[in-house]
């Protein structure tokens, strides 16, 4: 195990121990490298490496910082490289998308308020009051962002904030090049809707995969039939 590699797990066993805990400021460089018996050089490197993750934090001028620890601050790096797949890769985004998808609305079939229902019930019928591609697509995230929060896993929901972010420009171009999209989209919608408040995990989570896979199919015929070298998403 590498010097750096060791400083980095001190640091993170005082994270999990508790002697470090979200938002607390580190000592000073000079003080925790001779406390954990570590170069300045040694910790300085482990300080940036998990910086790059979002474990710590510098501030200029004030020192550095452990992050929140939230999981929607530990996974934008994960958000970050989610970016650049593009075309086929993000073929693989949609699958990945499919499975968490269906996950978090059985969870939430069993654990949502009837409060967050008629709020889901209230996106459901605002599409037929989008007037623009752009707001069917912010509905549509709305609303999957809604079940998502009432799966009550905060790391579910930010992974698939992540991922239906990185899958909206192919949700925009399906809506504006497939007759139907509106229809077939809200029709999806009540369904899963109607899944929750009877509370049917298996059914919700079903419909759930049948609504994500309809927009993975159509993107990957569209992916087909596009001449070779073109970019399109």
């Amino acid at each position: 195990m590498s010097v750096t590699q060791e400083a980095i797990n001190q640091i993170k066993a005082m994270i999990i121990g508790g002697t470090l805990r979200p938002g607390a400021r580190l000592p000073k460089e000079a003080d925790l490298a001779e406390q954990l018996g570590l170069s300045r050089n040694s910790l300085r490197e482990a300080v940036r490496a998990l910086t790059l993750i979002r474990i710590l934090e510098t501030r200029q001028g004030d020192g550095t910082y452990v992050t929140s620890l939230e999981p929607s601050v530990l996974l934008e790096t994960m958000t970050f490289v989610a970016d650049f797949h593009q075309d086929g890769s993000l073929l693989h985004v949609f699958q990945v998308r499919r499975i968490l998808e269906s996950a978090a609305t059985s969870l939430a079939a069993q654990l949502i308020t009837e409060p967050e229902l008629d709020s889901l019930g209230a996106l459901v019928d605002g599409i037929d009051g989008c007037e623009t591609v752009e707001a069917l697509v912010e509905n549509d995230l709305a609303f999957h962002r809604a079940i998502a929060l009432a799966s009550r896993n905060p790391v579910l929901a930010s992974l698939l904030e992540s991922f239906s972010s990185r899958t909206s420009r192919a949700r925009v171009w399906r809506a504006i090049a497939q007759a139907g999209a509106l229809d077939q989209t809200k029709a999806e919608h009540r369904a899963i809707h109607d899944a929750l408040r009877h509370r049917r995990p298996d059914l919700a989570g079903g419909l759930a995969i049948a609504h994500i896979g309809a927009v993975e199919a159509w993107f990957e015929q569209t992916l087909a039939e596009a001449p070779p070298g073109e970019v399109v998403a």
